[in-house]
């Protein structure tokens, strides 16, 4: 097997290893996930993935699709378990964000616009997340969080043609990876009780 999809093979590997006990939870129903976030996030990352192909991304944009189809899966998963299906103004914001970017991949035959529309929707969903792991910083994993860095890096590695179109969205959703798990270690050992003098 080829070096370059061998690295593809490790970064798939390592997307289901990091989604398997997420979906495990959903059908025990444990976790109860946003539908429609999911449905967002699972077409911003297959779009990513339609676009790193066509600019010859190759065995790197692989992980990104099978990423994107697992959350896609996700959204279906969450929906048939009757999870969370609530649609606020700003679910509504993303989506629709995350729909333009094909327009402006049509008109201008150029996918990287498409991929920093995607880019931004994605590290914006990174938002509540945030929020929500300042206040409560065991509320998140960070197992999974640093799975999701090491496939993106990986799958850098894997790609065949580095152009800003490839590359963009792996970097980038590795540094807020890396920036939340950063956050959740600083806000655990601040949150600490600290013993009585």
């Amino acid at each position: 097997m080829p070096y370059k999809e061998l690295l593809s093979a490790i970064a798939i590997g390592l997307t289901c290893i990091a989604f398997f006990p997420y979906i495990r939870s959903i059908i025990n129903g444990k976790v109860k996930p946003h539908v429609f976030s999911w449905v967002i996030w699972g077409t911003t990352t297959f779009v990513v993935f339609l676009a790193q192909l066509e600019d010859n991304g190759g065995a790197g944009a692989w992980p990104i699709g099978v990423s994107g189809s697992i959350t896609i899966f996700i959204a279906l998963l969450a929906y048939s378990k009757r999870a969370d299906i609530s649609i606020t103004k700003t679910d509504w914001l993303f989506f629709v964000s995350a729909m333009s970017s094909l327009p402006f991949w049509y008109f201008t035959s150029d996918p990287l616009w498409a991929v920093v529309i995607l880019t931004t929707v994605d590290v914006c969903g990174f938002g509540p997340t945030v929020r929500k792991t300042y206040s409560a910083p065991h509320a998140e994993s960070v197992l999974f969080f640093s799975l999701f860095t090491a496939r993106n890096l990986i799958a850098i590695a894997a790609l065949e043609n580095y152009t800003i179109t490839t590359l963009l969205f792996p970097a980038v959703i590795s540094v807020a990876c890396i920036l939340l798990i950063t956050m959740v270690g600083y806000r655990r050992r601040a949150t600490e009780k600290k013993p009585n003098n």
